[in-house]
């Protein structure tokens, strides 16, 4: 099997790193709940949420994770996640995801999102890192107000993972 060319490697090598910022946020737990990110990298930034009608904060944690490194457009990236889920950054910094892995996610939740999340993080090279929530880092603050805002809108969207693992229809 042949090697990457030359340019391709020189182009991934020269690409800045991104950093992505991700909130979830739920009222009541469930209720209704969004997520926020804003990516950035080098001069660009983006922002971007949704609402959804009844959910978890937990999910919406990790949605926003999963949508931000969904949202990359080239294979390979450079990715600082940062959030304030311990949930998120724990199960993949002290490898709590490699066991549910092993164990077929035996009694776990929200193994929808964590399979998509497991197919998108495997593209890129990431790594995640905690922030305090609600202590004034200026994209977290933001990324929450991007994940309420969208809670409180118009709209709100199904989270079908959710009502199927709360019908106990959990697919692997």
């Amino acid at each position: 099997m042949p090697g990457k060319c030359y340019l391709c490697i020189t182009m991934e090598q020269s690409r800045p790193p991104i950093f992505l910022y991700t909130d979830g946020a739920a009222s009541g737990n469930p209720g209704p709940g969004g997520y926020g990110v804003v990516l950035c990298c080098g001069t660009l930034r983006k922002e971007f949420s949704e609402g959804f009608r009844l959910t978890t904060n937990n999910r919406m944690e990790l949605l926003a994770v999963v949508k931000g490194l969904e949202a990359i457009r080239w294979e390979n990236a450079e990715v600082h996640v940062w959030s304030d889920s311990s949930y998120v950054v724990k199960a993949i910094n002290e490898g709590w995801l490699e066991n549910w892995k092993r164990t077929g996610f035996a009694k776990k939740k929200n193994v929808d999102l964590w399979l998509r999340f497991d197919a998108v993080f495997r593209r890129h090279r990431v790594s995640f890192h905690w922030l305090k929530g609600h202590a004034g880092h200026p994209e977290n603050e933001r990324c929450d107000a991007l994940a309420v805002a969208a809670y409180h809108g118009q709209n709100l969207l199904e989270d079908t993972g959710y009502i199927t693992e709360t019908q106990g229809l959990n697919i692997i």
